[in-house]
């Protein structure tokens, strides 16, 4: 430049002469002219070749092994500039047809210069293996970065750097980004797509590895025992989130910014070094739906299902590259395995509920093994409304005859996958309620048979209250349903206590002989006798149920009692007891009932009725 501006105090040779002389006559030498082009792409040659050695990895000088990468990045904003500056030269030259003396001096200064970013691109890689899960503010940088369109290149090339400084992350990725620019620019950009996909390749994978997934095949999977499988589908839950939230978007989030300059290249890269993590991860759920399906495994599998469906979204935007549809094919496919698993668990669950052939009577008529697990079973199902709303949604309910109207009402009807799922739930309770009804004839006792199924139903009706089952079946279920434990309730009362009740005289107030009165006390206390050496070993699971069943059945006994024991309870000398006609005050009848129901007497036994008694003292509430 100073030789263009500044000439010298010697007179300035002729055009084109290069400082040679020529004589009148003689041939000028066949040499491009020394145009200020020509200067300007000389001196960048000279520039670059100053920075270049003083950087170069295989020099003398101290800078090999310092990173040229840190502080300000001033050295190294100008060593990028340097290196397009060269390019240019390079482009300049080879279009005039120079002498390749200079081609091969820049030519390898560029080999140079290459070597050096690639050292550089490689230490920051390696230095920075946690780059992904920073994505949100690399993303919130880019973004920023891309309204600077309007600045010149070397003002955008300052702004980025000062932008970049908001964050160790944000300024590595500025770095990281130049130098692909560079050498993508200068063609060395397969060495550097190279570098990349090796290291960030690693970091996916080991990423997996320590969060527990592995490669797994179908017959690996199929002789674990179940508590194995369980225990990776734990691991692959809270692996998946982070991978596809964290791990994969950032890399995405990484190869296009890195390669902004490129398209293809980001594409290529993210491909790469996702893909096949990313299949090994999506095809778990699958291989899990594909092996032997019993209850228990009900809800594992639709946590996958869960897990995988809330998560597509961000799939399918990750892994919207044509290159990596078998990433979303993959998580598409073990969507569809899964769903086809839970129908198939539900039909299983609903089959073995019906075919259930337990011939055991429950002990005092309590709630039946089958009625428990089931609404439990239920009740755990009922947090997965949303699985089973997609699973059920285009599944029509296989019955005989359709459910009336009138057996269920939801409160939420008017949502589209409600009528559905709470059609389902309701066909599962009445298969279960009819297969109690079955189980009735077990009982030899008729009030004992009412006192299960009062027993069983309210079992199931608290469990439809307290859950949210209620939203599903709706009010109206829930008091259909509660109207028919109360009637179960009155039908044990009145068949328990039939006798008892039907000793006393209709009208106990009415005069009659003694001897029929004396028969009346006698029949009293036979019936009352027996029925509670019966009753007192069964069982009201419910506290309020078996209140509300004493209470009623004091009121049907104790009144009737009362008035015909204090109208003729003096025509007997002896006082009430064991010897005597009159075996029970009044207050004795509400002593025996209130101590029904809790399971503590023993069935049949043919002790005296004072040893019934003392037993009942012992057993307590």
């Amino acid at each position: 430049m100073r030789s263009i501006f500044f000439s010298s105090s010697k007179p300035s040779s002729p055009p084109h002469s290069h400082g040679s002389s020529s004589t009148p006559g003689s041939t000028p030498p066949l040499t491009p002219p020394h145009t200020f082009s020509v200067t300007m792409m000389e001196e960048n040659i000279e520039y670059a070749e100053s920075l270049v050695t003083m950087w170069d990895v295989d020099g003398p000088t101290y800078n090999k092994l310092s990173p040229l990468f840190t502080g300000d990045r001033k050295e190294a904003k100008d060593f990028l500039k340097s290196v397009k500056d060269l390019q240019a030269a390079m482009n300049f030259f080879a279009s005039q047809n120079s002498s390749a003396e200079k081609m091969v001096r820049a030519q390898k200064l560029m080999q140079t210069a290459m070597k050096r970013l690639e050292r550089e691109f490689y230490q920051i890689l390696t230095a920075n293996r946690n780059l992904q899960q920073d994505a949100e503010s690399v993303l919130s940088r880019s973004s920023r970065a891309s309204t600077r369109s309007s600045a010149s290149d070397d003002d955008a090339s300052d702004d980025e750097y000062q932008v970049a400084g908001n964050s160790v992350s944000e300024l590595v990725m500025a770095d990281l980004r130049s130098i692909a620019e560079c050498m993508i620019s200068a063609g060395y950009g397969r060495e550097c797509v190279k570098i990349y996909k090796i290291i960030r390749k690693s970091i996916v994978d080991e990423s997996l590895y320590y969060l527990g997934v592995e490669k797994l095949s179908s017959s690996q999977v199929q002789k674990m025992d179940w508590d194995v499988v369980e225990a990776k589908i734990k691991s692959w839950l809270k692996a998946t989130t982070f991978a596809v939230k964290t791990l994969f978007y950032g890399e995405r989030i990484l190869c296009d910014d890195v390669f902004s300059v490129s398209e293809k290249i980001a594409e290529s890269s993210f491909t790469e070094i996702s893909k096949d993590a990313a299949l090994m991860l999506f095809g778990f759920p699958e291989l899990v739906a594909k092996g032997k399906k019993t209850p228990e495994k009900m809800f594992k599998v639709m946590d996958l299902y869960d897990t995988v469906s809330e998560l597509w979204p961000e799939i399918e935007s990750i892994f919207s590259f044509e290159s990596t549809s078998a990433v979303r094919s993959a998580a598409a496919n073990s969507l569809v395995k899964l769903g086809d698993a839970i129908r198939l668990l539900l039909s299983d669950f609903e089959t073995a509920i019906q075919k259930d052939t337990s011939k055991t009577p429950v002990p005092g008529g309590g709630v039946h093994p089958l009625t428990r697990y089931v609404m439990n079973y239920i009740v755990f199902l009922c947090d997965y409304t949303g699985v089973l709303s997609d699973i059920v949604a285009d599944w029509p309910l296989s019955v005989h005859s359709p459910l009336p109207e009138s057996y269920f009402s939801s409160p939420i009807a008017d949502e589209s996958s409600a009528p559905a799922i709470s059609e389902r739930f309701a066909w599962i309770v009445l298969v279960l309620l009819c297969k109690l009804d079955s189980k009735v004839a077990l009982y030899k006792d008729v009030s004992l048979s009412y006192l299960f199924l009062a027993n069983n139903l309210n079992y199931v009706v608290s469990k439809v209250r307290n859950s949210k089952l209620k939203l599903l079946l709706g009010d109206d279920w829930l008091a259909k349903h509660e109207i028919m434990v109360s009637q179960y309730a009155a039908n044990y009362e009145r068949m328990g206590w039939s006798k008892a009740m039907s000793s006393l005289p209709t009208n106990p107030t009415i005069s009659i002989s003694i001897d029929t009165v004396e028969e009346h006390f006698k029949s009293f206390n036979s019936a009352f006798e027996e029925e509670y050496r019966k009753q007192v070993s069964w069982i009201i699971i419910d506290s309020k149920l078996r209140d509300e069943v004493k209470v009623s059945l004091a009121k049907k006994l104790v009144p009737a009692y009362r008035a015909f024991y204090e109208k003729y309870r003096g025509m007997f000398q002896r006082k009430v007891g064991v010897d005597s006609a009159v075996r029970f005050a009044p207050d004795d009848l509400d002593n025996y009932l209130s101590d029904l129901f809790y399971g503590a007497g023993v069935e049949g036994s043919s002790t005296s009725f004072s040893s019934a008694a003392s037993a009942r003292d012992q057993g307590g509430h």
